[in-house]
């Protein structure tokens, strides 16, 4: 059995690399997201860790909520960029500000 420290630190570090990503790459909004997506993820493996060692679904069912605002996020994030690139031919996060109406 595994204990739960390791899954703690393996969420510890996804988080990491998320946050690493983030504040690395400010420019492609592609990146951003993924990093975002990361972020959630780690969350979401503490979450299941915590749940399994505790004994309590609660945890896992808390999951699949998180994971239906990823998939939300996905899409309105990926339709921004759609409209990003038709607009401008260009997936600068810094050209966003000329989308204002």
């Amino acid at each position: 059995m595994i204990p739960l420290s390791h899954f703690l630190v393996l969420g510890a570090v996804l988080f990491a690399i998320a946050v690493a990503g983030i504040f690395l790459n400010r420019k492609n909004l592609i990146v951003i997201l993924m990093a975002i997506e990361l972020m959630l993820l780690a969350v979401n493996l503490n979450f299941i860790a915590f749940s399994h060692f505790l004994g309590d679904p609660a945890g896992q069912v808390f999951v699949f909520f998180i994971l239906t605002v990823a998939a939300a996020e996905s899409a309105i994030g990926l339709a921004i960029l759609v409209t990003l690139f038709r607009n401008l031919k260009s997936i600068n996060v810094d050209d966003m500000s000329s989308l204002k109406g």
